[in-house]
């Protein structure tokens, strides 16, 4: 229960809806109180005027007292009907402050959790299956929402009507009231052990629903490689085999609450029967009447529906706690990266790596070993080197996805740890290694660069991107919804659409990581060549293991297992005749070999 405290702060904000809600329900159980009441109210009156026709029978004084008894049922019938109706009115406002504040608390606690999971780094989500994450932001946060509305609504009903129910027998006969309460302390025990029992099986049910998730999102995702290596089979298989452990483990719970409901029935009808032994026994002393029995039996009766759904309402808060915990999880992890708030710069001036060392956290590998360099404005630098070397590090440490273990960037010679990030970030234009589209249009994919680009603007910098053309030959041109992750384009196509959505932004740097592997030398040179018409004035890193277009850069940083061993322009470089020289008359001779 310990995990559920962390949904306090909203039960705060939402007071004024649960305050109403509270009261909702202690008025509609006043009301209900009534019923009872009146039955007794209305037998005794029977009781006292039906003698009366018998031994005026014939009469017509008789007549009058059965007129009485009738106006006197028409009374109480009247009056039970009312008090019902407005109960009815007051259990549907109840629902309405209750219900709707469960949902404001699902909508803020959903919206919470997508905001964190954006500020975590990517070491977070390699730890954690998309699946996993999915589940806990949508069944998890549905649980709780069942405990937030309908568990507090049942079970705050059920203490308040046990309450004046209580109350109530033990004001009209103690002595009846004990007997009929003994049941009680049964009932409290059954619900202690059986909660224990449901939030174990609940949790583990919440675990393998993630791991199913995970398993189903995983396959819809590598479906092409499945298919291509023909384990459509073996994988249905493994999904089965999780799908029966999930069914296996649901069953088991609802097993558990099948027996829950039953029991409780069992003990309130206990309590029914010795209401109407013992009772039945008083009256027969003329210490009871025959109304304050009725009255017992509906009061025992008005037990049954919140006892009923007790083990249902316990069982809500067990599951409700088992996927907070999961969920405070997820909120406890802290963000590696934490935005600056000293700088806030409008231009990128320069950038500068002093002797930055970095180990990524999760596999322990050195990617990149007391790495200097600097890059001016309006700079077109290439970075090489052979796989694995430390290149997309680079990239990865300037749009600060991770921060170095020792050296510093510096961003016009101030930290780049000290600048606001999320406006930094607005100043680059990333491509990364790895094209990802949104299942959306192409304009829409370039647009969201710039949202607020003309449809001018998208043309222009898809010809840029020279994919223009390629964009114009399919059916629906600019409108074509490319799939989830861009499955309708080809790999070259996805790249150019990436580079036109980060050319949109207009950045200071544009930052490319290896983003041309999937077209010719022939397009390459005629998007960097764009590159040099269009950008004169822009900074442009390229990460890149294609030589023969980077001959006219600024610079060329050679990277050998995370050190700069060489730094340059391409003549002097290959006069050296080193790492670089090798590269290059290595990727000469594939080009032979390939012609």
């Amino acid at each position: 229960m310990k995990s559920l405290f962390a949904l306090n702060h909203y039960l705060y904000k939402y007071r004024i809806l649960l305050g109403l809600g509270m009261i909702f329900v202690i008025t509609s159980n006043i009301f209900a109180l009534f019923l009872p009441q009146l039955i007794r109210i209305g037998i005794e009156q029977i009781q006292i005027y039906l003698p009366f026709t018998y031994v005026f029978s014939g009469l017509k004084i008789s007549n009058l007292y059965i007129d009485l008894i009738y106006v006197l049922i028409a009374i109480i019938s009247i009056i039970i009907i009312i008090t019902t109706l407005i109960r009815g009115i007051l259990m549907f406002l109840m629902r309405q402050t209750l219900i709707v504040m469960s949902r404001h608390v699902e909508f803020d606690q959903k919206n919470e959790l997508y905001q964190h999971y954006q500020k975590l780094t990517p070491s977070f989500f390699k730890r954690n299956s998309t699946g996993d994450m999915m589940s806990r932001i949508s069944e998890d946060v549905s649980r709780v929402r069942m405990y937030v509305g309908p568990a507090i609504m049942y079970i705050s009903g059920l203490v308040i009507t046990f309450s004046l129910v209580i109350y109530s027998m033990v004001s009209i006969n103690a002595y009846l009231a004990f007997w009929t309460l003994i049941p009680l302390p049964l009932l409290s025990y059954s619900i202690f052990k059986v909660s224990k029992i449901v939030n174990t099986k609940s949790e583990q049910i919440q675990k393998t629903l993630s791991t199913l998730t995970s398993k189903a999102q995983e396959s819809y995702s590598g479906i092409k490689v499945i298919q291509g290596f023909a384990r459509d089979q073996s994988v249905q298989n493994e999904f089965e085999e999780l799908a029966t452990q999930y069914r296996k483990e649901s069953l088991s719970l609802a097993k558990v609450e099948a027996f829950f409901s039953p029991l409780m029935l069992l003990l309130v009808g206990i309590s029914t029967l010795l209401a109407i032994y013992i009772g039945g026994n008083e009256v027969a002393r003329g210490r009871f009447t025959a109304g304050n029995i009725a009255e017992f039996v509906v009061y025992i009766n008005m037990l049954t529906w919140p006892v009923a759904s007790l083990g249902w309402a316990v069982s809500l808060v067990q599951r409700a706690a088992a996927s907070q915990k999961r969920i405070n999880e997820f909120l406890q992890v802290s963000p590696d990266i934490v935005s600056g708030d000293k700088y806030k710069i409008d231009k990128i001036e320069s950038i500068k790596f002093d002797k930055v060392t970095f180990i990524y956290p999760d596999t322990g590998i050195m990617a990149l070993n007391n790495v200097s360099f600097e890059i001016k404005a309006g700079e077109k630098i290439a970075i090489v080197g052979k796989t694995g070397s430390g290149k997309s590090t680079i990239a990865e440490l300037l749009v600060r996805n991770y921060d170095p273990n020792s050296g510093e960037i510096l961003i016009n010679n101030c930290p780049l740890k000290d600048n606001q990030l999320s406006h930094f970030r607005n100043l680059l234009g990333y491509v990364p290694q790895e094209v990802f589209l949104f299942s959306d249009s192409i304009n829409n994919n370039i647009s969201f660069g710039n949202p607020n680009a003309s449809k001018k603007e998208i043309e222009n910098f898809a010809q840029i991107a020279s994919v223009y053309d390629d964009i114009m030959s399919l059916p629906k041109q600019f409108d074509t919804v490319v799939g989830e992750r861009g499955v309708m384009l080809s790999g070259g196509q996805k790249q150019r659409v990436s580079i036109a959505r980060a050319l949109i932004k207009n950045p200071n740097v544009l930052l490319l990581d290896d983003c041309l592997s999937a077209v010719d030398s022939k397009t390459e040179n005629a998007i960097l060549s764009n590159f040099e018409k269009n950008w004169k004035e822009k900074t442009v890193i390229s990460i890149t293991h294609r030589l023969f277009t980077i001959k006219n850069f600024d610079k060329i940083i050679v990277l050998d297992n995370g050190t700069i061993v060489e730094i340059g322009q391409h003549d002097e470089l290959y006069s050296k005749k080193g790492i670089y020289y090798d590269l290059y008359q290595l990727q000469l001779q594939e080009e032979v070999d390939s012609e």
